[in-house]
């Protein structure tokens, strides 16, 4: 396994990340003893770099993720979120930011997480993000319940804007690099490159859309997209290849993220993953998908208010 530092922080992370989501059941049902057995073996491959929220499974992915580190903390950087709680529910005060750091650690089983990030800020006000809400991470991060601070949005822009005015540690971007869309080179590693914060990189099968078995029902990207990725999936199994590990293979060729956060609630998941370490593209592959793909790439969704779009 490979590592890389997040920006200027003292984290080493795997360049192949554990993402929390799927253990909180977003993308179908879960079995407890399976997730917990897929943790212990991504730790067992070396992979040290574990995400969830508060807001995956409505807190399930932090008791859940919690009781799998229980005795192996020390071997894992661990992050979460704050600040969305539910497909509607928002709350980036100075209060409940610090309310729910404490609801995280005690759901995690741990004092501290070492990244605490600002989740989905384009749903919340730009001003009081700057203002009110990373002043209050800070001071959390005085505390000690947290080692660094960062942000996640969909839209790119606002994270920048953001950094820009308020310096964070780490962003995370997801569905922004990957085999459909790659605007994160664009619109936030020249920041990145330029502050030293450290860039992660999440959804690199486009929320499933770049596997066999296609996006979930709550997908949001349009319909033009989704065909687009059938089609990837289809030319990708007649080559004999697996269109999930190609395309996680291509972001972790990517260098200028620290990880690449993939979720996996089963071991047999954390498995094919593992192999696209060791995957090679072929590039002749690779060309055949960059011309499937031209007509909608760099296509992203809406996402959080009007005016916090790109």
């Amino acid at each position: 396994m490979e590592y890389r530092q997040i920006g200027r922080t003292d984290l080493n992370v795997s360049v192949l990340g554990f993402g929390g989501s799927s253990i909180g059941g977003e993308f179908g049902e879960v079995d407890i003893a399976e997730a917990e057995r897929a943790v212990h073996a991504a730790i067992d491959h070396g992979i040290n770099y574990f995400d969830t929220s508060p807001y995956y499974g409505r807190t399930l992915s932090e008791s859940r993720l919690g009781e799998a580190l229980e005795g192996r903390r020390d071997k894992v950087v661990l992050a979460t979120k704050c600040g969305r709680y539910d497909v509607d529910s928002f709350a980036f005060s100075a209060a409940r930011i610090e309310r729910s750091i404490d609801e995280s650690l005690i759901r995690l089983r741990t004092d501290y997480v070492d990244l605490l990030q600002l989740h989905d800020i384009e749903f919340g006000d730009k001003r009081q993000i700057i203002e009110e809400t990373l002043p209050a991470a800070r001071r959390i991060q005085q505390a000690g319940k947290a080692r660094y601070i960062g942000i996640t949005a969909l839209p790119l822009k606002i994270m920048r804007d953001i950094a820009e005015a308020a310096p964070v540690d780490a962003i995370l971007s997801y569905a922004r690099y990957n085999l459909m869309v790659q605007d994160l080179d664009d619109i936030l590693r020249p920041l990145a490159d330029e502050q030293g914060v450290g860039l992660i990189n999440a959804s690199p099968l486009h929320l499933r859309i770049l596997t066999e078995t296609g996006p979930p029902d709550w997908h949001l990207a349009d319909p033009e997209v989704t065909a687009i990725g059938r089609k990837v999936a289809a030319l990708c199994r007649s080559e004999g290849v697996d269109i999930a590990q190609l395309a996680l293979r291509f972001c972790l060729d990517y260098p200028h993220v620290a990880s690449t956060l993939v979720g996996m609630s089963k071991v047999r998941h954390l498995e094919a993953n593992v192999k696209a370490v060791d995957f090679e593209i072929d590039p002749g592959l690779m060309r055949k998908i960059e011309t499937l793909v031209e007509p909608v790439k760099n296509r992203i969704w809406p996402s959080g208010k009007p005016e916090n779009q790109d």
